[in-house]
Parts: structure tokens; sequence; C-alpha cells
């Protein structure tokens, strides 16, 4: 079964429910951060659409502060 990388870093052991879609490593529901991105569709080039609702992505915390700090959109 896959560890929490973040538990395994602490001493812990627990067993990981989702990776993070940027760096791959295994997080447990104390480490794991859901985070709501905006989503575009549309024609080629015009005209684009917002979704009403984004779609949930699953991060660490780390990349979550990176991606935030830097202004990146995934």
């Amino acid at each position: 079964m896959l560890k929490c990388y973040d538990c395994l870093e602490e001493n812990k052991d627990s067993e990981a429910v989702g990776v993070c879609i940027i760096c791959g490593k295994g997080l447990c529901m104390e480490h794991i951060k859901q985070v709501e991105f905006p989503m575009k569709g549309g024609g080629y080039p015009l005209p684009h659409k917002t979704l009403k609702k984004g779609l949930p992505r699953m991060m660490c915390k780390e990349c979550v502060d990176t991606i935030l700090e830097d202004g990146f959109c995934v």
C-alpha cells in the first residue's frame, strides 16, 4: 500500500489517500490539499468560456505554496 510521504518524514506511518498532481508524492487526509482552479474551454482561437465551477485538484502543501507564491496556474 502507498504511504504518505510527509508522514514518513515526520516518522509517522499512514496510508496515502491520493497523490499530488504536481510532484506525485503520496498523501494522507492530513496532508492532502484540495484546490480548485478555473477551467476554460472553447473553440480555437476564440471564444473562450470559463466553467461555472472549477475542477478540484489534489496537491501537497509544498506545491500549493509554490504555485500560489509564483502566481503559476496549472
